[in-house]
């Protein structure tokens, strides 16, 4: 066996210390031998006593000599414990570990055995146990294997990477980190956590990044290339039963009001079968809380498809779309509902700074839902607060609540947000029109604009590295749309009276467009969002904050920035946006067929390096000695008690 070591007080001042303490234990030992001399009054009486002690001499100095050594043995455990001392061997190899647990939406998969924690509660029914249950189980029996000089730090894998403990033997604050992981609906960032184990374990010895997960985590790529682990090693835990794994999908529900007609509107759900075999399965839109559709569908081995609801009624707020098998149980329950909400259909209030144009106000009167108050430039602003501004042929400082603004035909002025070009013109050679356009942005959405001719135009010149050039002509930007301290805006550069425009439907669409764009009522964007990501939820311009409603009834407070509240969602479901106007409502969903595919994997692969087992970290028996140290003080102490009323040292 090797020699010791001390690794927490040095042998020299351990040296030192038992010196001191040692002699001051002797002289202790030796006051206490001192008698007190008692005079008596018939000293014959005491001669014969004393021959008899005579004999029993020699074994009272042992037993008093006994006495001092327990008191000297308590003293050099004591320090010995101080010191934390060390085999040569048990002090150069312990390792340096970090375990990414996977946390993402394919560990709530319940294709495990009865293994792990079920998730019991206290009078509470118990729940299926998951990929995660069993994962944490098998890490714990890692932290209860740990030796005396290993070091381990838990960490939460999801979007993010969350270090749920510090670089520590302690098996209590390990267990406690384990016991805080919790899945979320979203698909796990491999390459993020295996960058971030690689940071902690930089130049530390024996490291090893330990991956408790099903292995459907992704290429470990991130922005900064592929990820290199160097000498450190890679093992996996590996959940998940890939031969009994069974799932379907929705992965994809979006829904839009009609613009003319917004008690109706148009439904898209997608659905997966991610299995290898071929699948029947019942798919179902639901209404606020009634049923609208339910249909029975064929999907092959790894197909997709999507189904279209066009011109439906009834439902004025909420939608789900629900999967499931006809034949057999889904393993993953997370991704077998979709939520939608329908923009509210409220009265928006419009605000027109105007001398009068008779085309932009039919078109405002195609919409029962707008509140139009039309006012001269010189009686502008017009008392109350409004959801959007059009400002036609003017641009006057944008007052508090005029909320978005639409500019046409602007003129050269200090207030508006961006530059005006040069002035163009059409002619034959050259017909002015729009000839390029951001088809996706949400203001020329379903129009036709490329036959639009245009007389006479200013072009617009963005001001801000964010602003959209949403329409071009070959001369210059005729639709600009951009955000300026959290106030929407889009600039039309031409009067639609020098223009054809005003003869087409797109006209009206366009305006209703905007309006729709400026209120939030662009459903694509606000009907439902996708879990993982970073979302910009709308907010009033002068807020700092917001508090948000999460789908399991908690509330976090999040900042926000120009007029957006930002948050990373990572769980599915329907949450409410609380400001000092109102309350905001919003989905959110998985959607991510990647995720949805919850067969595990066999083995992980990192550049090189191919992941092994899991090895060394077997229960028993910690090798720290100054537990030793400390139980036998106990010990001596429970003997030095015992002789003492015992009355074999006094």
């Amino acid at each position: 066996m090797s020699g010791l070591s001390f690794t927490g007080i040095d042998a020299g001042t351990l040296l030192r210390a038992a010196g001191a303490l040692g002699v001051a234990v002797v002289v202790l030992y030796i006051l206490k031998l001192r008698r007190r001399p008692i005079a008596v009054p018939f000293a014959a009486l005491w001669q014969r006593v004393l021959r008899d002690r005579e004999s029993t001499s020699f074994f009272s100095q042992l037993k008093r000599l006994l006495s001092l050594l327990l008191q000297l043995a308590l003293l050099g455990l004591m320090l010995g414990a101080l010191g934390d001392p060390r085999t040569a061997v048990n002090k150069t190899t312990g390792r340096h570990v970090v375990v990414l647990v996977d946390a993402s939406a394919s560990m709530k998969a319940t294709d495990v055995s009865q293994e792990g924690s079920l998730g019991e509660t206290s009078g509470a029914k118990r729940r299926p146990v998951t990929r995660l249950d069993v994962a944490i189980a098998k890490v714990r029996q890692l932290v209860r294997g740990l030796s005396g000089s290993d070091r381990m730090l838990v960490v939460s894998l999801d979007a993010a990477v969350t270090p749920l403990s510090t670089m520590t033997g302690e098996t209590s604050e390990l267990e406690h980190a384990l016991d805080s992981v919790r899945a979320v609906d979203v698909r796990a960032n491999f390459a993020a956590g295996l960058r971030y184990a690689v940071d902690s374990l930089r130049e530390l010895s024996n490291a090893e990044i330990i991956v408790a997960s099903d292995g459907a985590l992704g290429e470990p790529v991130d922005g900064q290339g592929a990820i290199e682990l160097g000498a450190i090693k890679l093992s996996y835990v590996k959940v998940g039963d890939s031969t009994t794994s069974r799932n379907v999908a929705i992965t994809g529900l979006s829904v839009r009001r009609y613009p003319l007609d917004k008690s109706r509107y148009e439904v898209l759900v997608g659905v997966t079968n991610t299995m290898d075999e071929e699948a029947r399965i019942e798919l179902e839109l639901r209404g606020d809380g009634k049923v609208t559709d339910l249909v029975e569908l064929r999907l092959g081995a790894k197909e997709s498809t999507s189904r279209f609801y066009p011109n439906l009624s009834g439902a004025d707020r909420a939608l789900e779309a629900h999967v499931r098998l006809k034949d057999g149980q889904d393993d993953l329950p997370a991704d077998d509902t979709a939520f939608a909400l329908l923009p509210e259909r409220r009265r928006a209030r419009v605000q027109v700074v105007t001398r009068g144009n008779m085309y932009l106000a039919a078109a405002l009167l195609l919409d029962e839902y707008l509140e139009v108050v039309e006012v001269a430039p010189e009686a502008y602003p017009a008392e109350g607060a409004f959801d959007v501004t059009i400002f036609d042929g003017v641009a006057p400082a944008v007052a508090p609540k005029g909320g978005g603004v639409l500019y046409l035909a602007p003129p050269n002025d200090t207030h508006t947000p961006f530059k005006l070009g040069d002035a163009l013109n059409s002619t034959k050679a050259l017909p002015l029109g729009f000839d390029e356009l951001e088809d996706k942005h949400p203001v020329v959405r379903y129009l036709s604009l490329g036959e639009v001719n245009v007389g006479k135009a200013r072009a617009l010149e963005p001001s801000d590295k964010k602003d959209v050039a949403v329409g071009r002509s070959l001369l210059g930007t005729l639709l600009l749309a951009g955000r300026r301290k959290g106030r929407p805006f889009v600039a039309l550069g031409f009067d639609v009276r020098d223009s054809d425009l005003p003869m087409r439907i797109a006209w009206p669409l366009f305006v209703m467009n905007v309006i729709g764009h400026f209120i939030d009522e662009d459903t694509g964007y606000i009907s439902s969002f996708r879990t993982g990501e970073v979302w910009s939820i709308p907010a009033g311009p002068g807020d700092k904050v917001a508090s948000l409603a999460l789908p399991d009834g908690s509330k976090r407070i999040v900042p926000v920035k120009d007029g957006r509240a930002v948050y990373l969602g990572q769980d599915a479901g329907l949450y409410e946006l609380e400001l000092p106007d109102g309350k905001t409502s919003f989905a959110a969903n998985l959607a991510d067929p990647i995720e949805s595919s919850i067969a595990p994997v066999a083995s992980l692969v990192v550049g090189r390096v191919t992941s092994a087992e899991v090895e060394g970290f077997a229960v028993g028996v910690r090798r720290e000695l100054w537990i030793y140290f400390l139980l036998a003080v106990l010990v001596v102490s429970a003997l030095e008690w015992l002789s003492y009323h015992r009355r074999v040292t006094v």
